[in-house]
């Protein structure tokens, strides 16, 4: 006998068997033993949660030759030959690929004939929203009167495309996602019935994976196995599923709450450095994050972490604040869709904005926008007009901004530029709004700092962004930006200030000149 993959060999045979789905199961064991089955079920919910195992185990119980209230014998010849798929009064159908109104004419003449063995003929038609809006119709006049001998079960993952008059003839039932519990035992119980050995923590994991679908899981389970024999390690699970390690994402995380933004870009560098999926590496950061948000609002028991990860967590949300932990969720959360896998910018700007002092926040207040979905700026959303230096007493109305900021007169740029910085940057040309190179301009650890004939010398407090700047496109862009402000064409040199230099601005101040910049 050929062998079979794990989800059909380890496919429930009775309702009590269906894994996390009490609900259904018990309500239809006890129409069962009431004699009240209908003529038309709709099983609705997530891939891979029982809705066509359940619809075989119903069409064995009301056709089972020995009991048929309740459950199914699973002994006698009926029962076996719906089990293993040769009863001709069990017809399952896939509307995926029989959508059209032909195969639907066709069920309904054949509806009308007598069963060949069974009490009942049972239909089992899978993603029936898949059938066109004719065929439903035409399948609908047969569940409005059925023959008396006839039970549809109609399953579907998207119960919003079926037809309300279909939904209105059917008993409705909604499977959920099964529980990371419920899968971790189901698979625990296969792993000692095939004899493999395989960690509590491996198989946690695997669970958590399948979001909620068994098939998924058992799927996963037996290719592990066929990989790496029958005995399977934690790591080897992670390297399938292409985890990323768990101890960088805690690293990452207490840098976080310990405000040091150049360890945690280091960090994320290194991640991007060994070739790890930075998007897999964020969704692991932001559950990792939401682990701390549930210890600091007491919901421990919410948290599916070890005990060991729990009193890490602990420590961490002991020196972290709510409102800090919050901010880092969101800020995060929000970049699993538009992370690019190659460029670490994202989780980096995210990272930065996290440890912001307040201070440094009220400085580089459109950090955070780069987060969200961007708003067209108008006169009317922009509170106040750009500071200038020296400027008589504003009127009692406040006049609405210039579209760009006058250029400053020669000899006073550098300080022009500084004083206006924000402006600056939030001024420049439409074109370069939506790049890389705005983004890191508008983060509190760039700044002007001198200026030499046309070129103008920009401080980075993060080497990494320094660098970035530094390529040919984005350092095009930034010239662009400044140039837009003076009113004439320049370049633009990055130099690596990791902390406030007091001593070389105030050497700039009195008429020094950069004449050399050790790299780093």
């Amino acid at each position: 006998m050929a062998s079979q993959v794990f989800y059909r060999k380890w496919r429930p045979q009775t309702l009590a068997e269906v894994v996390g789905q009490e609900p259904v199961t018990q309500t239809l064991r006890n129409a069962l033993i009431s004699g009240r089955v209908s003529h038309a079920y709709l099983f609705c919910g997530p891939r891979g949660t029982g809705k066509t195992t359940t619809g075989r185990i119903l069409a064995k119980a009301v056709n089972c030759l020995t009991n048929g209230k309740g459950e199914p014998c699973n002994a006698c010849p009926m029962c076996q030959a719906i089990t293993e798929g040769r009863a001709l009064d069990v017809i399952e159908i896939d509307a995926a690929s029989n959508r059209g109104i032909d195969e639907i004419r066709d069920l309904r003449e054949k509806v009308n004939y007598a069963p060949n063995q069974a009490r009942y003929k049972v239909y089992i038609i899978d993603e029936v929203h898949m059938l066109t809006k004719e065929a439903s119709n035409a399948l609908l006049k047969t569940l409005e009167e059925p023959p008396p001998h006839i039970i549809f079960v109609l399953a579907t993952t998207e119960v919003h495309k079926v037809l309300p008059t279909i939904l209105s003839r059917c008993q409705r039932f909604d499977f959920r996602r099964i529980s990371q519990t419920d899968i971790a035992s189901k698979l625990t119980l296969i792993c000692h019935q095939e004899g493999i050995h395989m960690e509590p923590e491996a198989l946690r994991l695997i669970a958590r994976s399948a979001t909620g679908s068994l098939r998924d899981a058992e799927n996963l389970l037996e290719q592990l196995t066929t990989y790496y024999g029958a005995k399977v390690s934690l790591q080897q699970v992670q390297a399938i599923l292409g985890t990323t390690g768990d101890w960088r994402v805690k690293e990452v995380v207490k840098h976080i709450i310990n405000n040091d933004a150049s360890a945690g870009i280091a960090t994320i560098n290194s991640v991007n450095s060994d070739g790890l999926d930075l998007r897999q590496f964020n969704r692991e950061l932001v559950e990792y994050l939401r682990g701390l948000l549930l210890i600091k609002t007491g919901s421990d028991e919410a948290a599916d972490f070890t005990a060991e990860d729990k009193a890490e967590l602990k420590a961490l949300a002991a020196k972290a604040s709510l409102a800090q932990i919050l901010k880092a969720v969101k800020l995060f959360g929000q970049l699993e869709l538009g992370l690019d896998n190659y460029s670490t910018l994202p989780l980096e700007l995210a990272l930065v904005d996290c440890v912001l002092t307040p201070e440094e926040a009220k400085e580089s207040p459109a950090l955070e926008a780069e987060h969200k979905p961007r708003q067209p700026v108008t006169a009317a959303t922009t509170p106040v007009a750009p500071p200038q230096p020296k400027a008589k007493p504003e009127p009692t109305t406040i006049p609405a901004p210039e579209a760009t900021i006058t250029p400053p007169k020669p000899g006073s740029e550098i300080e022009q530029m500084r004083q206006n910085w924000k402006q600056v940057v939030e001024q420049a040309p439409e074109n370069t709004k939506r790049t890389p190179a705005i983004a890191i301009l508008r983060s509190a650890g760039v700044k002007p700092v001198a200026m030499e004939g046309d070129t103008i010398i920009l401080a980075f407090r993060y080497p990494y962004h320094k660098e970035q700047i530094e390529k040919p496109e984005n350092q095009r862009i930034v010239e662009k930006i400044i140039g837009n402000f003076l009113g004439h064409p320049c370049r633009v040199r990055c130099i690596y200030e990791p902390e406030a230099n007091h001593l070389l601005r105030a050497a700039l101040k009195m008429g020094a000149q950069i004449i050399d910049v050790e790299e780093k």
